[in-house]
């Protein structure tokens, strides 16, 4: 390892059973403690406020937010836009890094993959809270009913719900038997017959044997190869919500390849704050080391140059195509009612990643926080704008009306955040945070290096 100017675990320092305990001994031996107690009772607040407006919109209805019969998409179809991005990366980082033998995600690949779950079940309320009768949501699925009426394949609305469902089930299988091995570890080191018993069935028989190992990783390598195409897929199809209808700045082609991009920007940022809670809450330096950041920061460097050429191309399309309404959209863009918020969308997205050029930025935790949390809030942004400013100025002027933020769509905007942070914290007092089996073997290959 001392040949390697910058190792991704600290061989020396950690062995087989120092990893093991450094995971698995907060859980077992109620080591969060006070500040974990703490963190949780701040989420609690949130979580209560994410439960209040469902319920709200269930009882009065979407009349709540700030919807007019202009724009008629508002902070619940961004919302849900942004939430399955922020779900993108963790598929991303089990799968395509598996299939590319990226080392650096053993550490981070379980929590990623938590975060993907976590962020597709958010995700999946919001189509569900737009409706206008949000009771009645079972009927976009084929179902037997005495009418004989099956879903309108053409809308966007079933679109969605078969790309989260299809998401949801394949991320959840992908996470648990990635948790087997893990699972196993937890049963042999429990001491109380409660969570012998508890993490044992959970583990489904897991013996370590040859046999096990060689069907795990079979199985592990083909589901990373049917992950890749199904995450393009998914934003794809959300690209193709926006694609498929006539309005000015939304018939584009670069909306499917757009989406998957900003997908895998806003997602791997959310996962440099997660590791970095993470790393500091349970003192796992030796394991999520200044590489992986590095790693990591370099993905979004590249991610935001791909998303200001995205941004470049639709300028120019706009302008190239002659389309006199695409053309004012545009305009729009840079001189409408929100064109303060595209100027900040502009500098999250574009100009502050540029700074991860630079490797001390790259490696200086606090900095990228910082252009992380940026990131994120600028990738919210453009999917809000991408509503608003294209319905708000549409083909017919007689209809260009603004959106009037309300204090229920601050409510679902900011609730399940704390319902995100809630779910994190509870599976992190529960079950191992990060992978033991593979980091093992990242400090096996490590130390052999």
């Amino acid at each position: 390892m001392s040949g390697q100017p910058h190792p991704l675990i600290d061989a020396e320092r950690l062995g087989y059973g120092a990893i093991s305990a450094a995971i698995a001994d907060p859980i077992q031996r109620t080591g969060f403690g006070r500040a974990w107690a703490i963190a949780l009772l701040c989420t609690l607040p949130l979580v209560l406020l994410t439960l209040g407006a469902i319920g709200a919109v269930l009882t009065v209805g979407i009349g709540l937010s700030g919807v007019n019969t202009t724009v008629v998409w508002g902070f619940s179809i961004a919302n849900y836009v942004w939430w399955i991005g922020i779900g993108n990366a963790g598929t991303l980082i089990s799968s395509m890094l598996l299939l590319t033998r990226q080392r650096w995600r053993a550490s981070i690949n379980r929590f990623a993959e938590a975060m993907t779950l976590f962020a597709a079940a958010i995700a999946g309320l919001f189509p569900i809270i737009h409706l206008g009768r949000p009771l009645y949501a079972y009927w976009l699925a084929p179902y037997p009913n005495t009418m004989d009426l099956w879903p309108q394949w053409r809308s966007a609305l079933v679109w969605d719900f078969w790309a989260i469902l299809s998401y949801l089930l394949f991320s959840a299988l992908f996470w648990f038997t990635g948790l087997l091995p893990d699972l196993a570890t937890m049963r042999d080191r429990a001491r109380t017959r409660a969570g012998r018993v508890i993490y044992g069935a959970l583990a489904l028989g897991w013996r370590n044997s040859a046999r096990h190992w060689r069907a795990y990783e079979t199985y592990h390598l083909t589901m990373a190869a049917l992950a890749v195409p199904l995450v393009c897929s998914v934003h794809s199809i959300v690209g193709l919500d926006f694609a498929a209808s006539l309005m000015p700045g939304w018939q584009e082609s670069i909306f499917p390849p757009y989406f998957v991009v900003g997908a895998m920007f806003s997602g791997f940022a959310m996962v440099v704050v997660l590791a970095i809670l993470i790393r500091w809450g349970l003192n796992l330096q030796a394991m999520i080391t200044p590489a992986h950041f590095d790693a990591m920061a370099k993905v979004m460097l590249f991610a935001s140059i791909v998303m200001a050429f995205s941004y470049a191309t639709e300028w120019f399309t706009a302008w190239y195509g002659g389309e006199h309404a695409d053309r004012t959209v545009i305009g729009y863009f840079f001189t409408g009612d929100y064109a303060p918020l595209y100027g900040l969308l502009l500098f999250c997205n574009c100009l502050a990643p540029q700074a991860l050029w630079w490797r001390r930025v790259r490696r200086n935790l606090w900095w990228l926080a910082g252009i992380s949390i940026l990131i994120n809030i600028g990738m919210w942004l453009e999917r809000i704008l991408i509503v608003w400013n294209t319905l708000s100025h549409g083909h017919a002027v007689t209809l260009w009306r603004t959106y009037h933020t309300s204090l229920y769509d601050l409510a679902i905007l900011v609730g399940p955040l704390g319902l995100f942070a809630f779910l994190f914290l509870v599976l992190a007092r529960l079950l191992p945070i990060v992978s033991m089996h593979e980091v093992r073997q990242l400090a096996r290959d490590e130390g052999a290096a």
